[in-house]
């Protein structure tokens, strides 16, 4: 019986690996111990690799961690991408997005993450130019979000749209790290609640007939 070898991984391959492999590490240690509580040390050891190993990936903590935000954010755009279908009716795929935001909600690892990395932006302007990048990303992909829901239902935003998507991205944001620090004062089912209203409120500053505003203004 012959044994089939196993291919060896070119350099390349293996310093990706080595690098998933510590931003998967991460994605465990932050969430519960926080970056400032955590060495590259802590982190190499739960990749199974030395401190030389990290360095060899990342310069530094903060490095690694914008590392993992930038995957999340990958992630999540595709999670909400995947909501979007031609064939659907409007009305079927607003209540995909608004499904995908909400089981984005409760991935609370994820979100303790990017409180670490708003709160280093805060004291550190490097980050924030990083952050700063992330969030600009963020909003695009909600714009575009948007002007598809406009599309399918024949409808002319009332409001920019770039304004509208940062503001909803606030809301969020404020709700979910209100009920991480006051758990007992926004329980998740509140915060569900008061999402879908934010949400709810979205749409229909965004979807209404054409010329339904220009009347509105008229009127006023």
């Amino acid at each position: 019986m012959t044994t089939m070898k196993r291919k060896r991984l070119s350099r390349e391959d293996s310093k990706e690996r080595t690098a998933q492999r510590l931003v998967e590490a991460a994605q465990r240690l932050i969430p519960r111990r926080g970056l400032d509580a955590i060495s590259v040390e802590d982190i190499a050891e739960a990749a199974g690799y030395s401190r030389g190993a990290f360095y060899s990936n990342f310069t530094s903590k903060n490095d690694l961690l914008f590392e993992v935000l930038r995957q999340d954010e990958e992630r999540t755009r595709a999670q909400l991408a995947a909501a979007l279908d031609d064939a659907v009716p409007p009305d079927q795929v607003q209540a995909r997005l608004l499904q995908a935001y909400a089981d984005l909600y409760k991935d609370a690892d994820a979100f303790m993450t990017w409180t670490e990395g708003r709160m280093l932006s805060v004291r550190d302007a490097k980050s924030r130019a990083k952050l700063a990048a992330l969030m600009a990303e963020r909003r695009e992909f909600a714009v575009k979000l948007l002007e598809y829901l406009c599309k399918r239902a024949g409808a002319t935003p009332s409001v920019p749209l770039e304004q509208l998507a940062s503001g909803f991205i606030g809301l969020i944001e404020g709700v979910r790290l209100f009920g991480a620090s006051c758990p007992n004062e926004m329980p998740p089912e509140v915060a569900e609640f008061i999402l879908k209203l934010f949400a709810d409120a979205v749409l229909q500053q965004v979807i209404q007939p054409a010329g339904a505003s220009a009347t509105r203004r008229r009127s006023g």
